[in-house]
């Protein structure tokens, strides 16, 4: 079958930015350059940013959506960093104007950046022919951000080292969730600098190299119940508030499960089912009106 042309994609170009949820989190170390080796189980939420392409234009970004506001679209942003990057490994790329509907929170430990600028490099792909599988594009992706690959596929596997490492693509069983954040935004340098650690120290040991993620439920709740997120206890020292949306979380009537996602301050709550998600997500709605919180399904 031959490729498809690029001249011959359907426009508009359009594809969702996913949220990414950290089921859990190790911090390995910190490697003698600076840079923190880490372990994450990671899943995507059914809730996220829609990124569209317009390839008429020249390259620019344009902002919409309930959490624009206090975005900048300058050069410093994910999307235009990644589309420039792969511009410049890629000669004669056709680029255009990208238009953002921001919904996640912004530093928030749900990878919101990052995936928006995954996005940006996949509509680049569809646009100028280039394979999904292509290495190029995740080789570009680690040069933007470490969560940046991950969320090329968005899809649940693990990811190590400081984000280029990533295991195969797993089948979870569904896990029905609450996100929730407060609405203070959370540095991820700043929980690094709380955690404290040395260049060249060691914080804690590597899984198996043949780690597989357990498929079933039964085997999903033991996994989880036996691991937690590293970054947390620095996250609160830098932002107490995430204790409270820990204790709401925990408090839902069929809450399996709360969690912080990442660095924070975003959390996360797991329930059986649609049903005791959904209504445990409404109770947090009315309980904290000013909380971004919504009922999502993770795969």
């Amino acid at each position: 079958m031959l490729p498809r042309r690029p001249d011959a994609v359907a426009l508009p170009l359009t594809t969702r930015a996913r949220a990414k949820v950290n089921l859990d989190l190790r911090v390995l170390g910190r490697r003698a350059d600076g840079y923190h080796e880490l372990e994450s189980l990671v899943a995507f939420a059914g809730v996220g940013d829609t990124l569209s392409l317009d390839p008429g234009a020249p390259l620019s970004l344009t902002l919409a959506g309930p959490r624009a506001e206090g975005l900048a679209a300058d050069s410093d942003n994910l999307i235009l960093r990644a589309a420039r990057a792969l511009a410049a490994v890629r000669p004669g790329l056709r680029l255009g104007r990208f238009h953002l509907v921001k919904r996640l929170p912004v530093a928030s430990g749900i990878g919101g950046g990052s995936a928006d600028a995954a996005a940006a490099l996949r509509l680049l792909a569809r646009l100028n022919g280039i394979a999904s599988a292509d290495p190029l594009l995740r080789e570009v992706a680690a040069g933007v951000g470490a969560d940046v690959p991950v969320c090329l596929d968005s899809r649940a596997r693990l990811m190590a080292g400081i984000g280029e490492k990533l295991g195969p693509v797993l089948r979870l069983p569904p896990l029905f969730a609450v996100l929730a954040n407060p609405g203070v935004g959370v540095e991820t340098v700043a929980v690094f600098r709380a955690l404290g650690l040395k260049a060249g120290e060691t914080a804690s040991e590597a899984r198996a190299a043949n780690f597989v993620a357990p498929a079933s439920a039964t085997k999903v709740w033991s996994y989880l119940n036996s691991t937690s997120n590293d970054l947390a206890p620095p996250a609160l020292s830098v932002a107490p508030v995430i204790g409270e949306v820990l204790e709401q979380l925990a408090a839902l009537p069929g809450c399996r499960l709360a969690r912080m996602s990442g660095s924070g301050a975003t959390c996360f709550a797991l329930f059986d089912d649609c049903v005791a998600s959904a209504t445990a997500a409404k109770a947090l709605q009315r309980e904290r009106p000013g909380w971004w919180v919504k009922p999502t399904l993770l795969s």
